[in-house]
């Protein structure tokens, strides 16, 4: 049996899909975010990246990067082994007492990766429940989808934000069979909110636990950046909030907080916590810094949410197809696979402008388009730039603008794509 051929024909079917990805050499420049250097061909370049999930830039503060630096100076660069084998140091015990008290919550549990919380924490809480049905938003990321699988329970898929179709599942299930609600916050490719209080008053009605995620919310809303619960006043009103520490707080791992009952059982029963490795104590001291920071300062928040919505403004005036969004998410509609790959590498290799694109299975066939994540340090000019490299780019590749602003463009000045057919045929 020829066993490589298979492992070419799966990669050969997302080149023919146009879905296939490349991966750009970064190298970010710490105290100048958004700058990177490209490398590519042998050469070097510096370019703007406005695609980071570094949404405040705390990768580079120097709070995080000296508490990194003091304790992998003290206590090495590895944990040493899993949680329960030698890997519990104390900056990880630390930032699980920082993490409870974020979100209001007697307890906390850090994993790996957000991904792994997800995955983890959402299948052994389904599997310790008896008979329990998992009802699950339709546009959740990855990590949940594959939690609510490896659980092994019932799930019912209900229709984004739908809370009429949430509520007519929870009531074919009945109030006494055990029920897990597991949504997000903020939904990453469109920039929408979850209507969390509705959500919480079903569960309360027919006696359902929530588990939600804050991933792209955590550090970035409320007050102490608690996330979207903290600003509505409803973390109490949720079981488990989960969150990242690779995102707005600039390092890695992820984490969930509830009751000190909830996790000490996914502590003891989780396979994805017992059997890893622990984060290090270089990175959860990072962490730690971040929280304590973002707890104390609202700086970083406010100029975010200024340039998250000029972007918007600006991009929008200029005749572009942002699509709408209630967050700091600005998704650019492109509605084409091998157009929006097209648009990506023209905007770095012409412009300097690293954006990556977002092609199905991540969004829906047809809604192909750029994600573009502004921060506090994408300035009034950078993003004059970005306009005008948008506004080539589109022209060059005849992209389609909004129906009010047609930007004109001789034809001749146009670079015509082969298309394939927005299915992917």
């Amino acid at each position: 049996m020829d066993y490589q051929r298979f492992f070419e024909d799966a990669i050969d079917q997302l080149h023919a899909e146009r879905r296939y990805r490349v991966f750009a050499d970064l190298e970010r420049i710490a105290g100048e975010f958004p700058r990177a250097i490209w490398r590519a061909n042998g050469e070097a370049k510096e370019i703007t990246v406005w695609c980071s999930n570094d949404y405040l830039g705390m990768g580079q503060h120097p709070n995080v990067i000296a508490a990194m630096q003091s304790a992998a100076g003290s206590m090495g660069s590895g944990a040493g082994g899993t949680r329960n084998i030698s890997g519990t140091n104390h900056p990880l015990v630390e930032l699980e007492l920082e993490l409870a008290d974020l979100h209001g919550k007697e307890a906390g549990l850090v994993f790996t990766s957000g991904f792994v919380s997800n995955e983890a924490s959402i299948s052994t809480i389904a599997r310790l429940l008896p008979n329990c049905l998992i009802l699950s938003d339709e546009l959740n990321h990855a990590s949940m989808i594959e939690g609510v699988r490896r659980s092994g329970a019932e799930k019912k898929i209900f229709r984004h934000n739908d809370v009429a179709h949430l509520e007519s599942l929870l009531q074919a299930a009945g109030r006494e069979r055990a029920k897990l609600i597991v949504f997000e916050s903020v939904y990453s490719m469109d920039g929408d909110i979850a209507p969390i209080e509705a959500i919480a008053d079903l569960a309360d009605k027919y006696n359902a636990m929530t588990y939600i995620d804050e991933v792209h919310a955590v550090g970035m809303y409320g007050a102490r950046g608690g996330g979207i619960t903290e600003r509505d006043g409803l973390a109490h009103r949720i079981d488990v909030i989960e969150g990242t520490l690779a995102k707005a707080y600039g390092v890695i791992g992820g984490y969930i907080t509830g009751s000190a009952a909830l996790i000490d059982a996914v502590r003891s029963y989780a396979p994805g916590f017992i059997f890893t490795t622990a984060l290090p104590p270089a990175i959860a001291s990072a962490a730690t810094a971040s929280i304590r920071h973002l707890k104390a300062s609202s700086a970083e928040r406010t100029e975010h949410q200024r340039q998250a919505q000029r972007t918007k403004d600006v991009l929008s005036a200029a005749g572009l197809p942002v699509m709408p969004s209630e967050t700091h998410i600005v998704p650019v509609l492109v509605g084409d696979p091998e157009l929006c790959k097209m648009a990506s590498d023209r905007l770095l290799g012409k412009h300097g402008i690293y954006i990556q694109p977002i092609n199905y299975p991540t969004v829906p066939r047809g809604t192909e388009r750029l994600r573009i994540t502004p921060t506090p340090f994408h300035s009034d000019a950078l993003i004059e730039t970005l306009k005008d490299a948008l506004l080539e780019t589109w022209q060059a590749l005849g992209i389609p603008f909004t129906e009010t602003q047609q930007p004109e463009i001789a034809k001749s000045e146009r670079i015509v794509p082969l298309l394939v057919s927005k299915s992917g045929g």
